[in-house]
């Protein structure tokens, strides 16, 4: 079965599948911090389309963190599961104070990555919103709902790799789902890659700086930490 070599790799071949978005006025390119910048970088390149970052922070359960009562996203967005939070009982007070621990890792990586640079602006336009993969696609169901309440003109899902069980479910929740490969059984997503190393602050930082050049350049391959 394919493997990409790296997520740059990845990148060019997703941007082949999302060619019919060369050009547009009207499309920006978001990267969800951090794996999906790398990622979204090649992609905006490619297509000669704009590129930021969006940053989701999942609002973990107290004492089960890998369980979502909301998320909290760039502009100032939080998507609350108010089913969940009633589950569990958690009064307003605790749903703010776990808000306000995660607005701080998000302020720190907003700054991180953008320095003086406002968020982009969605409102009425075409946003592809890629990461490295997606395999429960929490992450990227947080950024589709957060992004659903800046008023898009539609969001199309893209990762060079998706779990088909996934893939169905964003069919219906975003406008379009683009993606190379759709394995069957699926395992993971650094399973698909052959270099799936960690990427860091650093190296988003400068992909979005070479981006916000008058016209996306190519970035040394220095740049990458393959």
């Amino acid at each position: 079965m394919k493997r990409f070599l790296n997520r740059r790799e990845a990148g060019l071949e997703l941007a082949e599948k999302l060619d019919r978005f060369a050009g547009r006025q009207d499309v920006i390119v978001l990267g969800l911090a951090r794996g999906g910048v790398p990622v979204a970088y090649e992609v905006a390149r490619t297509l000669d389309v704009p590129l930021d970052v969006f940053v989701v922070r999942k609002l973990g359960a107290p004492g089960h963190q890998e369980f979502a009562i909301g998320a909290i996203a760039t502009g100032g967005v939080r998507v609350l599961n108010e089913d969940a939070i009633q589950l569990l009982g958690l009064p307003p007070r605790m749903v703010d104070r776990i808000t306000m621990v995660e607005q701080q890792e998000l302020e720190r990586r907003e700054k991180a990555y953008r320095g003086g640079r406002g968020p982009a602006i969605v409102r009425g336009r075409t946003v592809i919103v890629v990461d490295d993969g997606l395999a429960t696609g929490a992450t990227m169901k947080a950024a589709v709902a957060a992004l659903r309440k800046l008023s898009p003109k539609s969001i199309i899902v893209a990762a060079p790799v998706v779990a088909r069980d996934t893939l169905r479910e964003f069919d219906k929740l975003a406008d379009g789902c683009t993606y190379v490969l759709a394995p069957e059984p699926f395992y993971g997503v650094g399973l698909w890659y052959v270099d799936f190393s960690p990427t860091t602050d650093r190296e988003v930082q400068l992909l979005l700086e070479a981006a916000a050049c008058d016209s996306i350049s190519p970035v040394p391959a220095k740049v990458y930490q393959y």
